[in-house]
């Protein structure tokens, strides 16, 4: 079993399972349960070896890592555009944390390294997910790095080279036709069994992904403040959904600056696509109350992994808390950044480049050292 309590974000309360707080989704509102923050006093960030596991002691799962080498991702400065020459222009750089080094590809291999370390320490003998694609393919590896059975729910829209990865890692793929809705329905009758530990979101409305997981992210804000030590980092631009890895690169973040090991947490930015944007319309709201009641409608988009039509509170915390905001990217934009992103001779899924995207734009109008998340390479999406 796991070694820290949840307790809710929102309201405090103590809690259990991996719906989220229970009180706050009777008003509406999902939020995700977490651990309390790690205490890092005593961190020598300097010999930091990178990745979740790199500080097992942030993390609130005993017994033995599950581990495919994930973390120590790169970052890689962008090309300043022609704008930069401008004598007026105030001084910046974007940089990008490259996510697609990671084992699978994606972000989502320090979640699930973590996730399914808590399903073993939990005795499960199979580990559920519901997934466009990027965390079916990680629960599927590090499941199978594990030695343990993996479900992951899905539907008919996703590329053929991430079911391709699914597949290939021995997951059984579950496809359910319908609204996400009728997909997490189905998880959550699945997870009901026996042994089986849920490592994705299942619940409406949703409060974010499974909590445990959720705290690999933080290695994230981890590796940057180590890479980027003696210099202050201004914006973490992250793509959002559901605000996993925002949270959890929030809290990374908050833990560093108690334990003294950074000057001032950076102000995180939310990146959205257009077609659906709850986080961006939601801060349009003067009020919090307003804010964290938000619903959009939602279409589709080129960004496939991202879109969601409320805004998880866990992510609205992570920007109240950071002083920061949310921007919304068309599909012109988005896929403009895409190429200019190849041409720099990185190609990321259409859903990174929402981030770069909205970075660059960060730095144009207000400078400083920028950073966005490249949460996934783009050549899944080139298979099949």
């Amino acid at each position: 079993m796991t070694s820290r309590s949840l307790y809710c974000l929102r309201c405090a309360r103590p809690a259990e399972g991996f719906d989220g707080c229970r009180t706050c989704a009777a008003e509406g509102i999902g939020v995700n349960a977490m651990p309390p923050l790690a205490d890092l006093g005593g961190v020598d960030l300097s010999s930091y070896p990178g990745g979740p596991w790199g500080l097992p002691a942030a993390l609130p799962v005993p017994g033995p890592p599950v581990t495919l080498g994930e973390g120590n991702t790169p970052v890689v400065r962008l090309r300043n555009g022609p704008d930069r020459a401008r004598a007026n222009a105030p001084a910046s750089e974007v940089w990008l944390k490259y996510e697609g080094g990671n084992p699978t590809g994606s972000h989502k291999d320090r979640a699930m390294a973590v996730g399914v370390a808590a399903a073993v320490a939990a005795g499960a003998d199979t580990v559920v997910a519901a997934s466009s694609g990027n965390a079916g393919a990680a629960a599927a590896a590090y499941a199978a790095r594990a030695g343990l059975r993996c479900l992951v729910f899905t539907n008919e829209a996703v590329p053929a080279g991430l079911r391709a990865q699914i597949d290939g890692l021995g997951a059984e793929r579950v496809v359910r036709p319908g609204t996400t809705a009728e997909r997490n329905a189905a998880m959550a009758r699945a997870v009901e069994q026996p042994g089986r530990y849920p490592l994705t979101s299942y619940s409406s409305p949703s409060p974010g992904g499974n909590p445990y997981a959720n705290e690999g992210y933080k290695s994230v804000a981890y590796e940057l403040a180590r890479d980027f030590s003696g210099r202050q980092l201004d914006t973490v631009v992250v793509p959002t959904s559901r605000a996993d890895l925002l949270a959890g690169i929030g809290r990374g973040f908050r833990e560093l600056a108690a334990a003294g090991l950074i000057g001032r947490e950076p102000r995180l930015m939310a990146a959205e696509t257009a077609a659906a944007a709850p986080f961006t319309a939601a801060l349009r709201h003067p009020e919090r109350a307003d804010q964290e009641r938000t619903r959009v409608a939602g279409g589709p988009t080129v960004a496939f992994s991202l879109g969601e039509e409320r805004p998880c509170w866990q992510g609205l915390d992570a920007l109240w808390r950071s002083g920061g905001t949310a921007v919304a990217v068309d599909e012109e934009a988005i896929m403009a950044e895409h190429r200019r992103l190849a041409a720099e001779g990185l190609l990321l899924e259409p859903s990174s480049a929402v981030a770069s995207a909205v970075a660059r734009a960060q730095a144009r109008t207000s400078g400083g050292l920028v950073v966005a998340i490249g949460t996934a390479t783009g050549l899944k999406g080139l298979v099949g």
